[in-house]
């Protein structure tokens, strides 16, 4: 079967009882996010790969530990996508072009930089997921939402490790 364009979005006919009016922005919503957990977990890698420091090994494998619960969340969210009837646009250079989070900053190489640079990625990715959850919902598909507040434990979770790091009484 043919696939046909509109928007952004690849579409192919499915069983799927959504309407094709609501599956178009979950698709896209779907691919965005994709495209977010990507790079963060390739954000997460690189502070892996790159820390240094007196917290070295503790960080090390934190950092690995982190980016192995992100990894199977690309894979869910690409065939959610296709499942819908989408494309899923999953490359490395499509999640780089997408990807709503900052560049990760080269110049980090400290325990303590890692952690604030994953920290403020972390915070945007839980709060843009946390949206998604709503926007699910609102489109008519709680399967996807479900799907959502599963990352959304996890991201949440992680995101109170990197911060118990850094944070001081004030």
């Amino acid at each position: 079967m043919a696939a046909k364009t509109k928007s952004k979005t690849r579409e192919f006919s499915t069983h799927i009882d959504i309407p094709a009016d609501k599956r178009a922005p979950l698709i896209e919503m779907l691919n965005q996010n994709l495209a977010d957990t990507f790079d963060l977990y390739s954000q997460v890698k690189q502070a892996h790969w790159n820390v240094k420091g007196k917290d070295f090994y503790q960080l090390h494998l934190l950092f690995d530990e982190i980016a192995g619960e992100i990894e199977p969340f690309v894979d869910l969210l690409a065939e959610r996508a296709t499942l819908l009837g989408g494309y899923a646009t999953g490359t490395a250079r499509m999640a780089a072009e997408h990807s709503a989070l900052p560049e990760y900053p080269t110049e980090a190489t400290e325990g303590r930089q890692h952690l604030e640079a994953l920290v403020e990625r972390f915070g945007i990715y839980c709060a843009r997921i946390r949206q998604a959850i709503d926007d699910s919902d609102d489109l008519g598909d709680p399967s996807t939402a479900d799907l959502y507040t599963e990352i959304s434990r996890v991201a949440d979770k992680r995101l109170w490790f990197l911060e118990a790091h850094i944070q001081t009484e004030e």
